[in-house]
């Protein structure tokens, strides 16, 4: 079984990857941040950097995508690879940092890929708003991400609601307002109360708020 968790940068991801991981028994994949050889180059310089920064993760996350199809453990992953050519990809390009060349090259490989593997029996979207996510990037504290502008992070949820308003797969979606489940075990018990009522069959699956 494979279980995503897709959700702006700052929302909870890898911590609600970690947190389902050992309630569930899951194995966690993490999206690999600290040894991105772009990632620090792009924040300082996005139109330089963006094409390379998003052939970089497609790569990574369509390997793990393959990985995971062919596992029989139950997998749950931070990030999936809808998330870069559906918010990341087409966000850097409508903001001037992507050219039209490599924008179409980015989304002919992606399509390609999209035609070998199967959408997550489950996608978890953690909702949360710029405020809520400005916050938990400060309290994190890595460096790359201390020139994140606003406007940036908002492109990106509105890229978020735009998909996840059109995603026709399993989906449960988390207000990570209002559950704080990485400081409140009663928050934490209600999104495993979801999650076991999306997957076990005690509701009907495709639950939105």
């Amino acid at each position: 079984m494979h279980i995503g968790i897709a959700g702006n940068i700052g929302c909870g991801k890898t911590t609600l990857t970690t947190l389902l991981a050992k309630h569930y028994k899951w194995i966690p994949r993490f999206e690999n941040v600290e040894f991105n050889p772009y990632l620090e180059d792009f924040y300082k310089d996005m139109s330089r950097w963006a094409f390379n920064l998003q052939i970089y993760f497609l790569n990574k996350r369509f390997k793990d995508v393959v990985e995971i199809s062919q596992s029989n453990e139950c997998i749950v992953q931070d990030r999936t690879i809808y998330e870069d050519a559906q918010i990341f990809a087409p966000n850097l390009y409508e903001q001037g940092y992507m050219s039209d060349r490599d924008f179409e090259n980015y989304q002919s490989l992606f399509n390609l890929m999209m035609s070998l593997v199967k959408k997550p029996d489950l996608l978890i979207y953690v909702r949360a708003s710029i405020a809520t996510l400005v916050h938990q990037i400060q309290k994190r504290g890595r460096e790359y991400e201390a020139s994140i502008r606003i406007d940036y992070l908002q492109g990106l949820n509105d890229k978020y609601e735009s998909w996840i308003q059109s995603y026709d797969g399993n989906l449960l979606v988390i207000d990570g307002d209002e559950l704080k489940f990485s400081e409140e075990p009663a928050a934490f018990d209600e999104v495993t109360r979801q999650i076991d009522a999306n997957l076990f069959g005690l509701f009907p699956q495709n639950i939105k708020k």
